[in-house]
């Protein structure tokens, strides 16, 4: 009787997990790389089309959209990675999109670089848009547990090393040792 009350509670458990609780009621649970993997895809599929097609939207809408869906889709345990990787994505996204294009086109350096200034001032604001996004849907999907987590494992680290400096005399350095004492004795100095 009893092993079949631990059945119960393991499958209520596991259904809760699976659930609303788990991966916030997505079928879909990617780990935070997955999560990375998606935006950078859907921003360089955005930046080439909008450079293909000369539609300047397209660059920010898919970004913003890979920002989404990867904000819904990702592991609530990998949140904080997440959520502070779109800056970085966004800039690798940008240059690799302007190196795809100026490709075979004179000048390469001066092509990239006049695009990639050029890019990024124009999408800046969809950059800010998908970031704040990210961070706005991983709130109520368990992003608060994870910096407390973080912290936590700082403080533990923090107060290991505070022991260990705790006596940061060593021993073998002490000028009271009877080697530093003939030294001085005989006129020694470093």
């Amino acid at each position: 009787m009893r092993r079949g009350s631990r059945r119960g509670r393991g499958a209520a458990a596991r259904s809760r997990a699976g659930g609303a609780g788990g991966s916030g009621g997505s079928p879909v649970a990617l780990t935070g790389r997955g999560g990375i993997v998606v935006i950078f895809a859907a921003g360089l599929v955005g930046a080439l089309l909008s450079r293909w097609l000369d539609w300047q939207v397209l660059a920010g809408a898919g970004f913003v959209a890979g920002c989404v869906l990867a904000a819904l889709t990702t592991r609530p345990a990998d949140l904080l990675t997440l959520v502070v990787s779109p800056p970085l994505v966004f800039l690798a996204v940008t240059v690799l999109a302007e190196f795809l294009t100026t490709l075979g086109q004179g000048s390469l350096l001066r092509g990239v670089t006049v695009g990639l200034l050029t890019a990024l001032a124009g999408t800046a604001p969809w950059l800010f848009l998908g970031t704040l996004l990210v961070l706005l849907l991983s709130l109520p999907r368990g992003l608060p547990a994870n910096v407390r987590e973080l912290r936590a494992k700082l403080a533990r680290t923090r107060l290991f090393e505070e022991e260990e400096n705790e006596n940061p005399v060593r021993w073998e350095e002490s000028p009271d040792s009877p080697r530093d004492r003939r030294r001085l004795h005989h006129g020694e100095v470093d």
